[in-house]
C-alpha cells in the first residue's frame, strides 16, 4: 500500500468516507460525525497539503489529516510552544477494517512528525466516544485532559475535546511513502 497526498479529485471519495464512517458510528450508538462536513473546508485542507490517502492499487483504503495547526481552544499556550503535529479525520473504509491500517497510519504520522522535528503527535477525539479513546490509548497515546463545553482554553463548546498525545518517533509502518518530505517545524517558544 502507498501513501500519497490527497488531490482535489479525491474530495468526493473523502466525503463518502466520512458518510460511511458516520453511518457505522450511528450503528454503534455514537453521534460522532453526524453533521455533514463542509466540502469547501475539506477542499481547502486538501489544497494545503495536509490530507493524505492510503491507497491499495486503485482503491483508497483510508485517509489521515496531519497538520501543524492545532484546533483552536484545546491546547494551552505552554503546550503550543512544543513542536507538534496534529491528527484529524483518520478514517479507514469498512472494506479494510480489522487490518490495523489505522494503527499503521498513526505510526506513519508519528514517523512523519519525528522527521519534521516534532516532539509530539497530538489529537482530539470525540468526547463521548469511549471506544475510540480506548483505541488511541492502546496505540500508545496518553490522555492529557478532556475539554468539555465551557472549559475550552479559549472558550466555546466542545464535542471533540478528549486530548491525547504520544511522542513523535521513527516507525516502521510498511507503507510506500510517496509524500514530499515534511517541512521542519519551529518551536513557538
Amino acid at each position: 500500500m502507498i501513501i500519497t497526498p490527497a488531490e482535489p479529485h479525491d474530495l468526493a471519495k473523502l466525503l463518502s468516507f466520512r458518510e460511511e464512517a458516520a453511518a457505522w458510528l450511528r450503528g454503534i450508538g455514537s453521534d460522532q460525525w453526524s453533521r455533514p462536513y463542509p466540502a469547501d473546508k475539506l477542499l481547502a485542507t486538501i489544497e494545503s497539503g495536509t490530507v493524505f490517502m492510503l491507497r491499495d492499487g486503485h482503491t483508497t483504503a483510508g485517509t489521515i489529516t496531519l497538520t501543524s495547526e492545532a484546533e483552536g481552544g484545546l491546547w494551552t499556550d505552554d503546550e503550543l510552544t512544543e513542536p507538534s503535529l496534529f491528527i484529524n479525520k483518520l478514517t479507514i473504509t469498512r472494506d479494510y477494517a480489522g487490518q490495523n491500517l489505522g494503527g499503521r497510519l498513526l505510526d506513519w504520522a508519528g514517523d512523519r512528525a519525528h522527521r519534521a522535528g516534532a516532539r509530539w503527535l497530538r489529537l482530539d477525539a470525540w468526547t463521548t466516544n469511549e471506544a475510540l479513546q480506548r483505541y488511541y490509548l492502546a496505540q500508545g497515546f496518553r490522555h492529557v485532559r478532556t475539554v468539555r463545553e465551557g472549559t475550552a482554553v479559549n472558550g466555546g463548546p466542545r464535542v471533540s475535546g478528549w486530548l491525547a498525545e504520544r511522542a513523535a518517533r521513527p516507525a516502521d509502518h510498511d507503507f510506500s511513502d510517496r509524500t514530499p518530505a515534511p517541512a521542519r517545524l519551529r518551536s513557538a517558544a
